[in-house]
């Protein structure tokens, strides 16, 4: 409870400054990195229904970008071994510090930390088989840049795999779902004072670069507000 408390704290009270994303990231996150965890997973759904519908590739290299204390890796289990190699990369060095404590008291040798920013990172061996953004794209500015960079380091066939908070557009293409005006207006000034920025343009955005494999809209209940359903939605695409 008290841990939750902090947490809410953080969210609805505590300023956050900084002269870029990175110091206003670090400020955000400094204070709740070690509570961050459990409350999270109380709070972002469809995670657990992304790593299911992504194969893991024998050998392969896998970004998860905003992957912050690499909590997304424990949904792997003993499938993250099949990996040649897998980066942690996040803005957040307090963050990073829990990531680098997990990846040691798992032993997982394959798992590296990155300080870099999703918008321009680029990976030794060149090419990644998949690239996920977990709750990620709606805390980065310049998201559409981010999809564009996973996009380009990607090798062809290689994977995208993307769960977060959205809203439809107000005339959402054919088979999407259309959120009424109070959604669409409540749910981004609601996160808009962390810094979170519910999309209409992701979902097109992602269809309309990657061939879709999977794709979900979901509603998704809020810690402490019973009556609240979040929208999120959960895609795997292919690169072409």
């Amino acid at each position: 409870m008290l841990s939750d408390l902090k947490i809410l704290y953080h969210l609805a009270l505590k300023p956050i400054r900084g002269k870029d994303h990175a110091a206003r990231m670090e400020s955000f996150y400094a204070g709740q990195a070690e509570a961050y965890d459990d409350f999270r997973r109380r709070l972002l759904k469809g995670r657990e229904v992304l790593w299911e519908n992504i194969d893991v590739p024998d050998g392969g290299v896998w970004v998860d970008m905003g992957g912050g204390t690499g909590s997304n890796l424990e949904l792997f289990g003993e499938k993250i071994q099949r990996l040649g190699k897998v980066y942690v990369v996040d803005l957040s060095a307090s963050l990073l510090e829990i990531a680098k404590q997990r990846i040691d008291r798992h032993g997982w040798k394959n798992v590296e930390p990155v300080e870099a920013d999703a918008t321009t990172y680029r990976l030794d061996e060149g090419t990644a088989d998949v690239v996920t953004f977990s709750y990620s794209l709606t805390m980065i500015p310049n998201w559409f840049a981010a999809v564009e960079n996973a996009l380009s380091i990607l090798r062809p066939g290689g994977l995208i795999g993307v769960a977060d908070f959205y809203v439809s557009r107000k005339y959402p293409p054919e088979g999407l779902k259309r959120h009424g005006w109070l959604t669409r207006s409540f749910w981004p000034a609601w996160f808009a004072t962390d810094n979170v920025f519910p999309s209409a343009d992701h979902v097109p955005f992602l269809r309309n670069h990657f061939e879709p494999i999977h794709f979900t809209e979901n509603l998704g209940k809020a810690p402490y507000f019973p009556l609240l359903r979040m929208p999120y939605y959960t895609f795997v695409g292919r690169k072409l």
